[in-house]
């Protein structure tokens, strides 16, 4: 599913632990490694498809985590045309996404990277949060450094103590969607 100018809706995830080391997935079969994300279903909010995601890559449920925050709009790259399958070609541009910050509350050995039958990574880590961003495939850094740097002051507002269990969406922000657009 594409919006008009041929964005495929996305949410990106930024899973931190109690030290704000940041969760890197190795895609599974590849030397390539990146925050779990993944596409928006229609009828789905952003939320709804962040936990989908988490679960499918990760293996981690709602209550392994808490939601510290997320990005005000949609990042957008675009992706190379050599890696855009010949049958989307000249009406899929790339991907817009909403990211979120969240705090593993659970244990590393929540983590499941067979959760499901088709893993996406094969190997993670724990990562500095300002990871070294020339290790994300190129047509990704700039998103990666928008919603690093967007969304690291929830951590700052995190270690003063205070609880968050969920953010508002629909908060009359017309710059926060609570749902995929078209």
């Amino acid at each position: 599913m594409l919006d008009r100018e041929g964005y495929r809706p996305n949410v990106g995830i930024i899973l931190c632990n109690a030290k704000n080391e940041v969760f890197w997935g190795k895609r599974i079969r590849e030397h390539s490694w990146q925050f779990p994300q993944g596409g928006i279903k229609r009828g789905e909010t952003p939320e709804e498809a962040m936990f989908r995601e988490l679960y499918e890559e990760v293996g981690l449920l709602p209550e392994h985590v808490r939601i510290l925050g997320r990005t005000k709009g949609w990042l957008r790259y675009e992706v190379p045309t050599l890696w855009i399958k010949r049958e989307w070609r000249g009406s899929y541009k790339g991907q817009k996404q909403i990211w979120f910050l969240l705090r593993l509350v659970g244990r590393d050995n929540d983590v499941s990277l067979r959760a499901t039958s088709k893993p996406e990574f094969d190997a993670w880590r724990w990562n500095d949060y300002w990871i070294p961003l020339d290790a994300v495939i190129e047509f990704k850094r700039s998103v990666y450094e928008q919603a690093l740097k967007e969304l690291v002051r929830f951590i700052d507002f995190d270690r003063k103590g205070t609880r968050h269990r969920r953010i508002a969406t629909g908060s009359g922000d017309p710059d926060m969607p609570t749902s995929h657009e078209d």
